[in-house]
């Protein structure tokens, strides 16, 4: 059977053929499978569960186009996404498969109103819209759904997560009740339950396994490391892949910024996407990724919602997800379109527990690895410069023009001595082990070993490296002793030999100022949570310290201008 045979025996006609075969769609994807027969055969509501990145625009899409006529009146399709850059992406794919004359338009917050209304009056026959601007116009009433025909709802399980799952609920009551409901969500919480048996009928459920979506395209890998090391990590990964193209996931918004300065200071090509990112500049920066003029994107979980790329090398959860249905959500966007990716997951001690039990629950191998070392690194980099060279030489008019320098130089230098200082010249430190920090899994010389809770964080300035730092610093241990950092808002976690943990707490607290503690040696279990606050150590009091005899040492502490911003 042909690649169009495929598509044609799940019911579907010439004209959308013709659509398909000038899309150069391989295959139908599993949920294309199955969705696409059910919504061509019988008026039955579905709930299409499958992750993101699965071709789920197209399996609701093209049974739509399928049995749509054009009339360019009142809308007879509505598609509910989660965000603007969603909507857009939906609604280009859509228009990319009509091949009638189908009115097909994006409506969404942000976007000028009054355009909005004049592309309404003009006619549209497939809206694709954010539950808060459809609602909008629902309640200025300057939009009639009364002879909607099909109401999708996409990414329904994201949209529960924003916060829009009230607003949809409101639009499913407004709009005609003869419509057919399709309801896509990777996951199915039971609000999304609830909702489908309050406003669905005869429904058809329609579910395609995650281990088909992240398990046969992904390769899953994880490494431990200590939580001060995983940048390192993470720049050793990028480095050894000749075409690293790919998203790295942090739980918190500071989380997405620090790693984004950190890289840009090393010459990464680097963007961030947070809760705080304005739209303007969300659309801006996934430009930019899309057309890989940059080629790392960090993101918070929420942040990343809505982002469709099909040709990623890999996802990096530079910190664990919250939940195992969002580490499958992560992963799920590399390994798509046919294409192999790489999932890989970094492990701190104290995040260790909780992915021994995400390992259990979810239905695929994650390997354990070795970090690629300094001269694995290295050894990648010079052969990607002799590659470079290679490709330059074999196109000479592009070096005519330096020979004569060249000449100049080799009258004042040996070759050997030439080459080598330009290597160094345009390389830098690049090739020299020596910039390579040592990267240590967290499992080594683990035992004795005690957790210590200091009482400054980041908004006193401090991150890993400024705690590890002010630790060497004041209390004399080195690199080797130091593991498992962990900077939240207002303290920090940090474990050391048990044997030095009571020296080193002792000289710490010489530092604090009055009666409270800078450090003390925490309780089982003690620096685990995920939460930013301190809810058992005295109703969240803070520690002021800095002020000594010897003068205001401040300064030195926080690694930055000195100026605690805080109540004393």
């Amino acid at each position: 059977m042909t690649k169009v045979e495929e598509f044609q025996a799940l019911g579907l006609t010439e004209v959308t053929l013709e659509a398909i075969r000038e899309k150069g769609f391989e295959t139908p994807s599993p949920i294309q499978k199955l969705t696409i027969p059910v919504l061509l055969r019988n008026e039955n509501d579905i709930i299409a569960q499958a992750q993101t990145g699965t071709g789920k625009t197209a399996a609701f899409g093209l049974p739509i186009l399928e049995q749509i006529k054009s009339g360019k009146g009142l809308p007879q399709a509505l598609v509910l996404v989660p965000t603007r850059e969603l909507a857009l992406q939906v609604t280009e794919e859509l228009i990319s498969l009509n091949r009638k004359k189908i009115s097909i338009a994006p409506i969404y917050g942000g976007a000028s109103m009054s355009e909005q209304l004049r592309r309404i009056k003009r006619g549209i026959d497939i809206v694709v819209g954010t539950p808060g601007r459809i609602l909008d116009h629902i309640r200025r009433s300057t939009i009639d759904f009364s002879q909607l025909k099909w109401l999708v709802l996409d990414e329904a399980d994201e949209m529960l997560d924003m916060g829009f799952i009230e607003d949809v609920e409101e639009i499913m009551a407004a709009t005609n009740q003869t419509k057919r409901t399709m309801l896509f969500s990777a996951t199915m919480p039971q609000r999304i339950a609830v909702l489908s048996k309050k406003y669905m009928r005869d429904t058809e459920i329609l579910k395609v396994e995650s281990k088909q979506i992240t398990a046969d395209l992904t390769d899953q890998i994880y490494f431990e490391v200590r939580e001060c090391d995983k940048f390192d990590a993470l720049t050793r990964i990028i480095d050894v892949e000749s075409e690293f193209y790919g998203i790295v996931f942090s739980r918190t918004k500071v989380g997405v910024d620090e790693i984004v300065n950190r890289l840009l200071e090393r010459g990464y090509a680097a963007e961030g996407l947070h809760g705080d990112v304005s739209q303007a500049q969300r659309e801006k920066i996934l430009r930019k990724f899309k057309r890989k003029a940059v080629n790392i994107l960090v993101a918070t979980d929420v942040a990343a919602r809505g982002i469709d790329v099909n040709n990623l090398t890999h996802v990096i959860n530079y910190s664990l997800p919250q939940d195992t249905e969002s580490y499958v959500h992560r992963i799920g966007r590399t390994g798509r379109a046919g294409n192999q990716g790489t999932a890989i997951t970094f492990i701190s001690n104290s995040e260790y527990r909780q992915f021994t039990a995400l390992k259990r629950e979810v239905k695929s191998e994650i390997r354990k690895q070795q970090l690629p070392s300094a001269e694995d690194v290295i050894e990648i980099k010079r052969n990607k410069i002799k590659d470079d060279l290679q490709e330059i030489v074999g196109g000479e008019g592009l070096i005519n023009n330096y020979k004569t320098m060249a000449g100049e130089i080799l009258e004042q230098y040996p070759p050997e001595v030439a080459m080598a200082a330009l290597l160094k010249l345009a390389f830098k430190n690049e090739l020299e082990p020596d910039t390579y920090p040592e990267v240590r899994s967290f499992s080594v010389d683990r035992k004795g070993t005690a957790r210590l809770f200091i009482a400054v964080g980041r908004v006193d300035g401090f991150t890993a490296p400024k705690l590890v730092e002010m630790l060497k610093r004041e209390t004399g241990l080195n690199d080797s002793k130091i593991d498992d950092v962990r900077i939240l808002d207002n303290f920090s976690f940090v474990t050391v030999p048990f044997a030095e943990a009571e020296a080193v707490t002792r000289q710490l607290n010489k530092l604090s100022h009055g009666n409270q503690p800078l450090a003390e040696i925490a309780k089982d279990g003690a620096g685990n949570r995920s939460g930013g606050e301190r809810s058992s150590r005295g109703g969240g009091r803070r520690v002021a310290y800095g002020s000594r005899a010897g003068g205001d040492r401040r300064r030195s502490f926080g690694g930055g201008s000195g100026d605690r911003k805080r109540k004393r």
